[in-house]
């Protein structure tokens, strides 16, 4: 394994190499966790401090009404869990009968929120430290407040230009009537007393108490389905994960209703084309990297949705490998084309990472969805709501039309690698569509071309979109791009920050003699630190 550090593409940063180690989106969550693993406390106790701060200083991607997923390394054994909300008892397809989609924004497209319980049963089950302690910094931002960061300031802003009307949000999130600007101080008083609930309650609080209550009568003035019963209905399931190899490695993510299934079916391709024998930065490299990924995203929209709804075809049959490699012969080399989804036989979000001394490893993701979710904030709670909702399709028949009690198909995913059985890196790729896409190409910067995790967050990315475009970053040399036209990839260049579409990456690898390497993504003001 190649640990070099040669500043293969431009960025301010360095890994950091230590035996406890944090990689999240914002400086002052990364700080919360490390304080965790300085107390005494573990990874989980180090991800659960993080997110709870998260959902303060980073509103724009993740709230206390946000989904979570996580994958987990103990110490022996790798434990996957989705804690994702179902669509509300009243959720019927014949509710949205008129309309051609669920709504984006507002009411009508809020699920149960599940990130509370995600983090209670981490605690539960692997955490050292008590809910109380390990959500002490989260409350103490939102009482005492914070000042905003440069990334979060810009995103702030254009959801309050998007979302100001909104039930709650103004009141909420934008106080003397505009979004606070980087650099200026910001409070939620609000927020902090439904975390010292939560905190005290064990979450109980947020699905069966107080918070509860408010919730669902803030739901119920606005003619919403979301009930006090579908809330104390929610439960995490511990699900596992599903897997596929390259090479020596595997590939782990949670099963559907997430995204995370495209990844494993793009990388299974890859193992049936020329690609090892690629530089990282070869434009046939990319090439062969975005027709794996249609090919398996045209599988992803025709297929997936809540696991128990997919019937035909299954998870298995969609990630067998005979079905891969025979999807990779689809793959013209030369030219890029549009595909359809194959015949499988039966057979604006927030993302952390945190590694300890004694072996646990922990991959933990929460999402409002769309910048600031729904829009809808409970008021006196500080409570922001998701648009998870609006994953479901009103398509007749798929297998994620919307129906009651049911889990929306999901972008946010936690990404996982093993070597011979044994951990090797704990990693994610926050940003809608890009997500699935990111854990291919940080599996493969790392894995196959040996890059350490900042190189591989700092090197330009591509997105595919529809049909033959793909946009890349400006910083992808115009060679490369080039090179892609040529190939007949009708290419679009965005700047790394326009509207967050290359999303943000945070990495923890394990070093081969003790230890971890740790990277966080320039596009965000987050931080990797240890000790």
């Amino acid at each position: 394994m190649n640990f070099r550090h040669d500043a293969l593409y431009p960025s301010r940063r360095s890994p950091v190499l230590a035996e406890n180690v944090v990689a999240t989106s914002h400086p002052l969550a990364a700080q919360a966790g490390v304080a965790m693993l300085a107390k005494g406390g573990n990874a989980v106790d180090a991800a659960i401090a993080a997110a709870a701060v998260l959902t303060v200083v980073e509103p724009t991607g993740c709230g206390l009404g946000s989904d979570g997923f996580a994958i987990l390394w103990d110490g022996q054994e790798l434990h996957g869990l989705n804690s994702s909300g179902a669509a509300p008892a009243g959720w019927t397809p014949e509710r949205f009968a008129g309309r051609s989609e669920i709504p984006f924004r507002g009411w009508e497209s809020v699920t149960v929120p599940g990130a509370v319980a995600s983090w209670v049963a981490l605690i539960d089950r692997f955490g050292a430290l008590d809910l109380e302690t390990v959500m002490a910094p989260a409350i103490g931002y939102a009482e005492g407040g914070f000042n905003v960061s440069p990334v979060i300031g810009a995103l702030w802003q254009r959801g309050a230009e998007m979302l100001s009307e909104q039930p709650g949000f103004a009141q909420a999130f934008m106080p003397g009537g505009r979004a606070p600007r980087a650099g200026e101080r910001f409070a939620n008083p609000a927020q902090a007393r439904s975390l010292r609930l939560i905190a005290e309650t064990q979450g109980r609080a947020f699905y069966e108490g107080e918070l509860a209550e408010k919730i669902a009568a803030f739901a119920g003035e606005h003619g919403a389905a979301l009930s006090a019963e579908d809330l104390a209905a929610h439960r995490p399931e511990w699900c596992g994960t599903i897997e596929t190899g390259f090479g020596e490695e595997r590939l782990h993510e949670i099963p559907p209703n997430g995204q995370g299934i495209a990844a494993l079916m793009a990388l299974g391709m890859l193992e049936h084309t020329g690609i090892r024998e690629l530089e990282a930065d070869d434009p046939q490299a990319l090439h062969l990297q975005i027709e794996a990924t249609k090919l398996a995203f045209a599988d992803l929209h025709a297929y997936v949705a809540d696991q128990a709804h997919m019937t035909d075809p299954t998870v298995e049959a969609l990630i067998d490998p005979v079905y891969l490699k025979a999807r990779a012969a689809h793959i013209d080399p030369a030219r890029t084309q549009d595909h359809g989804p194959g015949a499988p036989k039966h057979g604006g979000t927030v993302y952390l990472t945190t590694a300890d001394a004694s072996g646990m490893m922990v991959s933990f993701i929460q999402s409002n969805y769309s910048g600031f979710g729904s829009g809808v904030v409970v008021p006196e709670t500080g409570i922001s709501l998701q648009n998870r909702g609006a994953g479901f399709t009103l398509e007749d028949g798929h297998p994620n039309q919307v129906a009651p009690g049911k889990r929306p198909f999901h972008t946010i995913i936690p990404g996982f690698v093993t070597r011979n059985g044994a951990p090797e890196m704990s990693f994610g790729v926050m940003g809608g569509p890009m997500q699935a896409q990111g854990h291919v190409q940080m599996m493969l910067r790392c894995g196959l071309w040996g890059q350490d995790v900042q190189s591989a967050i700092d090197a330009p990315r591509w997105r595919f979109v529809a049909g033959a475009e793909v946009a890349v970053e400006d910083a992808m040399p115009e060679t490369t791009r080039a090179r892609l036209a040529e190939m007949g990839h009708a290419i679009k260049v965005e700047a790394p920050d326009s509207a967050f579409g290359f999303g943000g990456a945070q990495l923890i690898r394990r070093l081969p003699g003790g230890g971890y390497a740790a990277g966080s993504d320039p596009r965000k003001d987050g931080l990797a630190a240890g000790f």
